[in-house]
């Protein structure tokens, strides 16, 4: 490879890795509830904060629009998309249908090394749980979800459960910082469950409690969808 083929590679690899940087970056920061439903993104902001140009954000809002998290506004931006209670309805109960099919697939395909490592991740949730550390709590329970997913070995299902999971996130988040602690307690005595079964193998019963566990969480975000629908009043 010549020089200049060498340069350009390099180029284009540091582009793609800046790219991600600020995917990841603007996606954590809307799923963690930095702004309201319908909230402008603050461009300007948020470039100064990254020490970027307003192109590679705008290329990364066009990718959270692609997941359902924010609206491209046409000459005026992006604002975080909003949710229905009728909308999220319907995503969760597509998300439970999904996760069910997984479960019961993993149990068939898991390798007693996932097991473990599902068995390990529990742990630690429980330790955030026990110290009331939402933030860690919210990445492990997703991390167990996903190590599920994985397990259930195909990627058709996994696609299609990220394209509707990413719709959600930011509502589970905040549903999750702001639900009771009995809520709190019930999630994780249902993550205990998930475990049990998993480590059966009990395919029908893991898809019987995921859903149980989904539709509970459902349950959760519509009462966050119409808290941020009433107070965005006519402007939504």
């Amino acid at each position: 490879m010549s020089a200049t083929a060498t340069g350009d590679a390099m180029v284009s690899e540091s582009a793609a890795s800046l790219h991600d940087e600020v995917v990841a970056f603007l996606r954590r920061y809307i799923i963690e509830d930095n702004l309201a439903e319908g909230e402008r993104i603050p461009e300007k902001i948020l470039c100064e904060q990254l020490g970027v140009s307003r192109t590679p954000l705008r290329e990364a809002l066009k990718v959270l629009a692609s997941e359902g998290l924010v609206d491209l506004l046409p000459n005026r931006g992006a604002r975080v998309r909003s949710l229905r209670p009728e909308d999220i309805r319907e995503l969760f109960e597509v998300l439970a249908g999904l996760e069910a099919h997984a479960g019961r697939l993993a149990c068939q395909r898991i390798t007693d090394e996932q097991i473990a490592a599902v068995e390990a991740l529990h742990l630690e949730m429980y330790s955030a749980f026990i110290s009331r550390d939402m933030t860690a709590y919210f990445g492990l329970n997703q991390r167990i979800h996903r190590m599920i997913l994985d397990a259930a070995g195909n990627k058709a299902l996994e696609l299609a459960h990220q394209n509707y999971a990413s719709r959600v996130q930011r509502l589970r988040f905040h549903a999750n910082r702001t639900k009771e602690w009995d809520r709190w307690s019930q999630a994780m005595r249902e993550h205990e469950l998930i475990l049990a079964a998993l480590v059966e193998r009990d395919g029908h019963r893991l898809a019987e409690i995921l859903v149980e566990h989904l539709m509970n969480k459902c349950a959760a975000a519509m009462d966050v969808g119409r808290m941020a629908g009433k107070g965005a009043g006519s402007g939504m």
